[in-house]
């Protein structure tokens, strides 16, 4: 089996329906953190970690996501007539010629689970990556794909982001049973959104996965679990079964941009880093709040 993940699968279908009424008609995805929308830095995160397919797991009303990543032959032509050349550079290196962008569409909202099965027939037998794009993640530097990547090509066995949450959120995560506390784990169970006083632990999974192709045939056996979805950790407590999975302590800060809190933080804390912006974003809030 090839170690090397050249394909990321991005489950887009969601509503978005915890920031309605923005996302009524603009997904969620494209919701923007200072200048640039959420896809955007998740697409930036996987073209990091050596990426060269994007697979988006689309729903009905997602055309922006493919607009977005599209040519905007009418936007380049107005840039260049204008000498707008900074401006120009950016709509085009929004997605590098070397990359390419794979839609398919999830007819039925049936869970993320569903999702990703639905990007089977892009992603072959490959290993390769979800991302989740509401998990904002400010890695400083070394993308948190990139670390996983790594890692996979060390085990060569599927990998999940994890993180410690407070014990009383448990019931929001996936929540991985696991022992010791290096950054890369065995897992030994995975449950969904335990109670707290259940969870094995509170090493939660977050919005990045490292998957072996085996996971398409495991999650096509799984019936419907949480919500009458099709679970992801459902799946991938069945593949635990067959072969090894791991999970990963990354480094870095993540943003749980799906819900407003986290967004708004988020959106806080990258203005301050922006090179344009963190200055007078700065100055600004100290005569706001000081």
């Amino acid at each position: 089996m090839s170690k090397r993940v050249r394909k990321v699968v991005f489950p887009v279908a969601g509503l978005g329906t915890r920031f309605l009424p923005a996302t009524k008609a603009s997904p969620k995805e494209m919701l923007p953190v200072v200048d640039k929308p959420l896809i955007q830095y998740a697409v930036e995160e996987a073209i990091e970690a050596g990426a060269e397919v994007m697979v988006f797991v689309t729903g009905r009303n997602k055309y922006a996501i493919s607009n977005h990543f599209d040519t905007a032959y009418e936007l380049e032509s107005e840039l260049e007539e204008r000498g707008k050349d900074k401006l120009l550079a950016m709509v085009r290196d929004v997605v590098p010629s070397h990359v390419s962008c794979v839609f398919i569409r999830q007819s039925m909202p049936l869970g993320l689970g569903h999702a990703v099965l639905c990007a089977e027939p892009i992603v072959g037998d490959e290993p390769f990556a979800v991302i989740l794009a509401d998990d904002l993640i400010d890695d400083g530097g070394s993308g948190c794909l990139s670390q996983m990547v790594k890692a996979f090509a060390d085990t060569g066995s599927s990998i999940l982001g994890v993180e410690r949450v407070a014990q009383e959120e448990t019931d929001k995560y996936g929540i991985v049973d696991t022992e010791g506390d290096q950054q890369l784990l065995e897992v030994k169970g995975i449950v969904e959104k335990p109670k707290p006083e259940d969870a094995p632990s509170n090493l939660a999974v977050v919005g990045r996965y490292i998957l072996t192709s085996e996971i398409f045939g495991q999650l096509a056996q799984t019936g419907r679990g949480a919500g009458g979805e099709i679970q992801l950790t459902d799946g991938i407590a069945r593949l635990m079964e067959k072969q090894k999975v791991f999970a990963y302590q990354f480094k870095g800060k993540r943003y749980d941009c799906g819900s407003k809190l986290g967004y708004l933080m988020a959106t806080v804390d990258y203005a301050l880093q922006h090179p344009e912006l963190k200055d007078d974003f700065q100055a600004w809030l100290k005569s706001r709040f000081c």
